[in-house]
């Protein structure tokens, strides 16, 4: 049986920089209500129509791809997380194809929100394993900011959010001792409605301009998020996914060199970290200047913790996620 390991990876983020001090021009918060809650200091907002999820996944890709040392005709196959398509549908996965000029390979969408990346990892990992593809593109992708309630009534959820792309190649391996080691997946529908979106907006016909014609007391245009109870159920299910992970493979806690959470909200890492006595060096966080991107969250930490030299050739990296659905799964890795 062949294996899958990453063999390139890339980010893309906004230019805009938008502070706490920023927001609190548009709602009732502040830098020290923000950052307490969610340890954010600031976030990315596309400021034009030139920046989309797909074309921010494309700008990210084409990095992954230059430092995979493939080249577009390599690519087999497009997995595109996501839960901000640039249209209702068709999804953004044949709209990289398209626009990074790739062969005629398929395209999956994967709407799985914050743990849009790593089942998108675990989609890849499976379609190398069985022969079928070599070189998969693992693209997670997102813009919120054209679709929050940026008034004091949406702040516990609009201050959360930022905008940015991250991407993966996997690439087929005889090394079984190297490369994505297992990937576990979960759901939990009964709690579907506690981090929800009803209605919501497409592509360039944001949310707002469709209120602003309707009703604007419609509150379903907007994301909802019970987040105690998120956060109750979120640092359970990333305790579990990751020893789930570990077990499988006959591994401790100890032997984590780097553990990439999904950036949800600074208190729930660090409450994973303190729980696993991870020291700050087996931990990535960067929510702090990026929010909470959901989808992108993984691939843009996993990447610039990769940049800065945190990760090295034998390390263990586990990558782990929790969010709407409930969804949650963890990503093993010998690197």
């Amino acid at each position: 049986m062949y294996h899958s390991k990453i063999t390139g990876l890339g980010y893309y983020v906004p230019e805009n920089i938008v502070t706490n001090d920023d927001l609190s021009k548009l709602m009732d918060t502040n830098d020290e209500w923000i950052q307490e809650r969610t340890g954010i200091k600031e976030r990315r907002h596309v400021n034009s129509l030139e920046d989309t999820t797909t074309s921010m996944g494309v700008k990210a890709a084409k990095i992954a791809i230059e430092r995979s040392g493939l080249t577009t005709d390599d690519i087999d196959f497009v997995v595109f997380a996501t839960l901000s398509p640039d249209y209702y549908f068709p999804g953004p996965g044949v709209l990289v194809q398209r626009d990074l000029g790739l062969k005629t390979v398929g395209a999956l969408d994967i709407r799985n929100q914050c743990s849009g990346f790593v089942y998108g990892i675990s989609v890849a990992d499976q379609f190398i394993k069985t022969g079928m593809y070599k070189n998969v593109l693992v693209i997670g992708s997102e813009v919120h900011s054209r679709g929050l309630d940026m008034t004091t009534r949406g702040r516990g959820v609009s201050v959360i959010f930022g905008d940015g792309a991250g991407a993966a190649v996997l690439s087929r391996t005889e090394d079984a001792t190297k490369g994505i080691l297992s990937t576990h997946l979960h759901s939990e529908g009964q709690y579907a409605e506690e981090l929800s979106l009803v209605a919501p907006g497409m592509g360039k016909r944001w949310v707002t301009d469709i209120i602003k014609d309707n009703d604007p007391n419609d509150e379903s245009y907007y994301p909802y998020m019970n987040g105690q109870f998120v956060f109750k159920n979120a640092v359970v299910r990333f305790s579990e996914v990751i020893m789930e992970g570990l077990q499988t493979n006959n591994l401790q806690v100890s032997d984590i060199n780097m553990l990439i959470p999904h950036q949800a909200n600074l208190r729930i890492s660090q409450f994973i970290q303190q729980k696993f006595k991870l020291n700050d060096d087996q931990v990535y966080n960067n929510i702090q200047k990026y929010g909470n991107t959901t989808a992108a969250s993984i691939p843009i930490a996993l990447t610039e913790a990769w940049e800065q030299g945190k990760i090295k050739e034998g390390d263990l990296v586990v990558l782990a996620a929790f969010g709407s659905g409930f969804t949650w799964g963890s990503v093993i890795i010998r690197w």
